[in-house]
């Protein structure tokens, strides 16, 4: 079956087949905004979850990793904000698991069958007089929110909400993806990001579905960084239901794939925009390095150089606090192979300053929200693209009195 993927639909409206969105507000934490969301599909849907890779697992993911062992769909997905349920012990585990059984019951489904996440404040246990009282709204709710009310409603301390969607066509049949995403600070994903949740309305084979889910991470999630932090909460789900009455398999496996791709890559662009903080997105691009795996060192390193951030932030073409993170990045290269680029323009190669008026030809260039940064460290294969943010005096101002 052939697949033409369209046009990315950025910022979309469209909810694929087969599911119903529900927001309620709990006031987990502060009154007058939402803060519970409820995803639910028609019937059951193949699905994949990946999490994060700090020790200190909250319970919801702790949970989540459990309930996708032991089975490859899922019907529903219940995230709240506002309150993390990570470092809360056992009874954080039992106050997660009530309430899927709570909601599971509301709904006439299978509590296994309802995947948990939560954001917030890290220590906080679950209020569950706020659950008790809330939850009874989601029901009847279900259908009436979209994409954006979703996206709103896990957010803390985002600036503003993060969804987008993309469109298939098979042989005249529409195929639909569709994000959501939270995150500004505390983001650099070792497997997806603080929380985002897929939807599909075509039918997938399930570990097909896994393993797609895993490479379109490891291609956009796994590519960005605010503030060099990996959560306790980070989770990604993926629901893929087959309402669509399209089954996608073989050939089409890699279109539906590259549309996922194409969404996620679009999320963690704005993750990274509304880094807290954040004036400028930094596009490093590191190529001709001895492998991928070197290319990602040296950009990684120059991506959490708070020297470099600062630079950026403050529209200074200081090449030398580039590549003085690259010389310790322990990425192999002879320094007289390596050349700077910023913005197209080159500050630096071999080993010393162009002979250019850069100040000059960069200052509109630095008033910009994208700032791209290019090294190349040689000829060899390897290349890599990361995308941050820069540093500024208000991301300190968010972070010394978050809990307050």
């Amino acid at each position: 079956m052939s697949a033409t993927l369209h046009e990315g639909i950025h910022m979309s409206t469209m909810l694929p087949a087969g599911f119903r969105l529900a927001v309620a507000e709990a006031a987990f934490r502060k009154a007058g905004r939402n803060d519970l969301a409820l995803a639910l599909s028609d019937g059951p849907a193949a699905a994949a979850g990946l999490f994060t890779t700090n020790k200190f697992k909250a319970a919801p993911v702790l949970v989540g990793q459990d309930l996708l062992r032991m089975s490859k769909t899922a019907r529903a997905v219940l995230i709240n904000s506002g309150q993390a349920n990570a470092c809360t012990g056992e009874e954080g585990l039992l106050r997660c698991r009530q309430t899927l059984k709570k909601t599971a019951s509301l709904l006439g489904i299978d509590p296994c069958d309802i995947l948990p996440a939560s954001t917030g404040v890290i220590g906080a246990q679950l209020v569950m007089e706020a659950w008790d009282r809330t939850l009874p709204e989601l029901p009847e709710k279900l259908g009436k929110a979209s994409l954006e009310d979703f996206a709103s409603a896990i957010m803390t301390s985002d600036a503003f909400p993060k969804y987008a969607g993309a469109t298939l066509d098979f042989a005249g049949k529409k195929v639909v993806v569709a994000g959501v995403a939270k995150g500004a600070g505390m983001i650099c994903p070792n497997m997806a990001t603080m929380l985002s949740v897929v939807f599909c309305d075509a039918e997938t084979d399930p570990e097909d579905w896994r393993a797609m889910f895993k490479r379109a991470t490891d291609a956009s999630f796994n590519r960005v960084s605010v503030d060099d932090d990996t959560s306790t909460n980070d989770t990604l789900y993926g629901l893929a239901n087959g309402a669509s009455g399209v089954k996608v398999s073989g050939a089409g496996l890699r279109v539906l794939e590259d549309a996922m791709v194409r969404v996620l890559k679009d999320l963690a662009y704005m993750l990274v925009k509304d880094g807290e903080g954040a004036t400028k997105v930094l596009h490093i691009r590191v190529s001709g390095a001895a492998d991928d795996a070197d290319a990602e060192r040296a950009a990684r390193t120059v991506g959490r150089s708070q020297l470099v951030k600062t630079a950026m932030y403050g529209k200074d073409a200081n090449w030398g606090r580039v590549v003085c993170a690259l010389g310790r990045s322990g990425a192999a290269f002879r320094p007289e192979d390596v050349a700077f680029s910023l913005c197209g323009v080159e500050l630096f190669r071999r080993g010393g300053p162009t002979d250019l008026d850069f100040d000059a030809l960069l200052k509109d260039a630095l008033e910009q929200r994208d700032v791209y940064l290019d090294l190349r460290l040689g000829e060899g294969p390897g290349e890599y693209l990361l995308l941050t943010s820069d540093l500024s005096h208000e991301y300190v101002s968010i972070n010394s009195d978050y809990r307050s």
